[in-house]
Parts: C-alpha cells; structure tokens; sequence
C-alpha cells in the first residue's frame, strides 16, 4: 500500500523573505562569546583518597554478599589506583565469588608485583589453584606463603587439601593436624584429619575425630561420617541411624556421592556411607534428601 504524501502550503512572499532574512543573520553574525569548557582535574591525593573510598565500599559489598556489585566498583578502584595491592587483592576476591576465575587470577598476579611479600596473596592464588583442580599449582603456592606466614592455620587446611588431591594422606594428616594444632576449634581441620584416617583404614581413630569434631561443632558433614563408621564396625546400631537421620535433615546434598566426593570424601568412605543409607529404617529419611538435594550444584 502506497502511503499517503502529506501537503504543504508555500509560504506567502513576505513571511518568505523574512525567514530566509533571519537565517542569513544567523549564519553571518559571529557569536560575541566562545564558550570555553572547564573541565576538572582532581590532584593525585584527591584520586587516591577516592579510589580507597571505593574500595573499601567494594569490600563491605562482598562482606554483604553482593560479589558482582563488588567487582565493579573494584575496578573502577584499580582505575583510579593502580599502584595499590590492597585495591587489586579486592578485586581479586569479588572476582574469585563470582566464579571469574580468569579475571582473579590475573587481579592476583598483579598484586603479587606489587606486594611479593604479603603472605595473603600467595594463599588466595592457592586457593584459586584448587578451585581449578590444579592441586601441585596450589602445593608451591602455599609452601611460599607459609615462609612468610608460617603460622597461618588456614593455610595449612589449603595444603592439607590439595595434599589428598594428590593421594598423598599421611603428608595431609600432618598438615590438618597442623592447622588444627594452631586453632584448636577449627573443627573443618579435625573433619578431615578423620576423613583421611578412614581412608588409611584407621577406623577407630577417625571415629575418635569425629567425635572430638562434634564437640565443637553440630555440623552434617561429620555427622554422617561418623554414621557410617559406626556402622561399618556394627551394622544398624542404633546411635549411627540417629545421626545419619539428623545430617540428612540438616544437609540433604550428602545423600548425593557427587557431592560428597566434592568434599574430598575417599572412596572407602563414599562406600560405607552407600551402605548405610540402604539400611530400611533410613529410606524415609534418604528420600527426603534425595527430594531436597541441590542436583545442579
């Protein structure tokens, strides 16, 4: 369809002359006053002061949760000053929960030559390391942060970790016993000190672990480990079944073998725990975790 032409009326002679009139003065007269634009420019120390300001913004977002607020502003921080460590090892961080692993990486390179010294980035690349499965990467890394660090519990954990990565358990007990040694309630140290005795077929002694865990902390994790162990030495007792029904109800995602090889269970845990949850008295509760179970983590 041909659309429809609008119609204009010419304009009469004198209303002509006086339109092309005021167009030829615009044009010709010059203007009396050049607009010159002020822009302006803060001093270093101004910059520097703005940039710490953002950045500790940043950090409050990430104390807050808010990790993909926090790496904006961050680098809108290493912008404005890019001769801070601090600044970068934020960003570093924002970009490390929100799973840029990349990105952190090179955040993290970049404070590390500013800042070669501090023990913390050393770590943080460690801990980068393992999340990408590159647990010889994590080992190097974290001996170097221990020589400036040498009493950084968590640190040892990290190694101690990345050390049953490597199948190497008499060498992580030494590092969780370690770590748990400089912070005696660092129950997550003393649960895996149990997670490797099991696997070295240390039953008892893993038991012990998970008890003396408990102690400090009613957490899932332990819970169930211990369900298991206590079942492997008397099937069906009752105090297993009691835990095993309590860590299911608190955290239905170790129903899941995915996820609890996530957590560095061995095999010979992930078999025993498998055993126990096929006990009948468990089935309510196994299917009630496998209905609340996160299966897209």
């Amino acid at each position: 369809m041909k659309l429809n032409q609008p119609r204009y009326k010419p304009l009469n002679g004198w209303l002509r002359g006086a339109v092309l009139g005021l167009i030829t003065t615009i044009v010709a007269t010059p203007p009396t006053h050049a607009l010159i634009p002020y822009v302006y420019e803060p001093s270093p120390l101004e910059l520097k002061g703005a940039s710490l300001g953002i950045g500790r913004t940043a950090a409050q977002l990430l104390q807050l949760g808010q990790p993909k607020e926090a790496a904006l502003l961050a680098a809108l921080a290493v912008r404005l000053q890019p001769e801070d460590e601090r600044l970068w090892s934020i960003f570093a961080e924002a970009q490390l929960r929100s799973d840029q692993l990349d990105a952190a990486s090179h955040s993290l390179a970049r404070a590390k030559e500013l800042n070669p010294k501090k023990a913390g980035l050393w770590f943080a690349e460690a801990s980068l390391a393992l999340r990408d499965n590159r647990p010889a990467d994590a080992v190097s890394l974290l001996i170097q942060g221990l020589e400036l660090d040498p009493n950084n519990a968590g640190a040892y954990f990290d190694l101690g970790n990345a050390r049953v990565m490597q199948a190497n358990l008499q060498i992580a007990l030494e590092a969780f016993e370690k770590a748990s040694g400089l912070q005696p309630t660092f129950w997550e140290a003393v649960n895996n000190q149990g997670i490797v005795l099991f696997e070295m077929g240390k039953i008892k002694a893993a038991i012990n672990r998970w008890r003396r865990v408990l102690q400090i902390k009613r957490n899932a994790e332990p819970m169930l480990a211990l369900a298991a162990a206590l079942n492997q030495i008397n099937p069906g007792n009752t105090e297993a079944l009691a835990l095993a029904n309590q860590a299911l109800a608190e955290n239905p995602n170790y129903v899941l073998p995915r996820h609890q090889k996530e957590q560095l269970w061995g095999e010979r845990l992930r078999q025993a725990t498998s055993h126990l949850l096929t006990n009948p008295n468990l089935r309510s509760a196994v299917e009630r975790a496998e209905a609340n179970a996160d299966t897209n983590q």
